[in-house]
């Protein structure tokens, strides 16, 4: 009998294993949840409305139909500390509805709260968000403008590519790899042409962009001449760097690009350091 008795155990045993392992995903958070932070945010009350603020963030993507009535407090006006917290809030929930309020406090003379609602706005996207960050691209702080130029290469805007280059030119550094991820084959050109006129290690962050960009979004033959104006650098620099892309290259490069690097590495390799 304890044979039978131990090969149900064990058979038992596996069952509760495979069971486990292939558990169903914990449930998405009922819309309820929403509602009562919703409820929170509206009593008045400070503690009140911190704590639904917190119910929100925790719910995150899933908390978007509280967005509204952030939103509405944001332009009602709340003491600095919940301010903050609202802004941080929509960001974490990422709904466009927010951009709206957001890209007013982007201008907010309070720089902590043009920070955070810069970020957030990069995170709750639509074209409130891109429109108020092109504007933000102008701002005093530095902090700004950078997060700013970062987070319309997220927004795939590829109308603010001209205002992207003319922060660039400001010295808006992280300008030059949303211009990578965005730019025409002309811009890119537009772009390579910066090369010794803008400190290397920034053009070749936008143009890093260029070069690893899925074939359907940008041409092989805009990253050739990419790939071109490196060479003609012709510096210990320039092989160093291409070096490092023919080491990222992924295995579905077209072979004329694979060509290209491997003509560009030899090409450099006696270059000056």
């Amino acid at each position: 009998m304890r044979a039978p008795l131990l090969s149900r155990a064990l058979v038992l045993a596996a069952v509760l294993a495979a069971s486990s392992s292939f558990a169903a995903p914990p449930k998405p958070a009922p819309k309820g949840d929403v509602g009562a932070a919703v409820t929170k945010l509206k009593s008045g009350d400070e503690n009140q409305i911190r704590a639904g603020l917190d119910d929100l963030r925790i719910l995150g993507p899933a908390a978007g139909a509280g967005a509204g009535e952030v939103s509405n407090l944001l332009n009602k006006g709340l003491n600095d500390v919940l301010t903050q917290q609202a802004i941080d809030t929509l960001g974490d929930i990422e709904s466009p509805d927010g951009s709206a309020v957001l890209a007013l406090y982007a201008s907010h003379r309070n720089v902590s709260l043009r920070r955070a609602a810069v970020k957030a706005l990069t995170r709750t996207k639509g074209a409130a968000a891109a429109t108020a960050l092109r504007k933000a691209l102008g701002d005093q702080d530095a902090q700004v403008r950078g997060v700013a130029a970062s987070g319309l290469g997220g927004l795939k805007a590829k109308d603010a590519v001209g205002d992207l280059f003319t922060a660039l030119d400001h010295k808006v550094v992280e300008a030059a790899a949303s211009i990578g991820q965005l730019c025409s084959p002309e811009q890119c050109e537009q772009l390579a042409a910066k090369i010794g006129k803008l400190p290397f290690d920034v053009v070749t962050g936008g143009l890093d962009q260029v070069l690893f960009r899925p074939a359907n979004d940008i041409s092989d033959d805009a990253k050739i001449k990419v790939l071109g104006r490196i060479r003609e650098l012709g510096t210990g620099e320039a092989n160093r760097y291409l070096k490092d892309v023919q080491s990222r290259l992924p295995k579905e490069a077209s072979a004329r690009i694979k060509q290209a690097v491997d003509q560009a590495v030899k090409a450099t390799s006696g270059g000056s350091q």
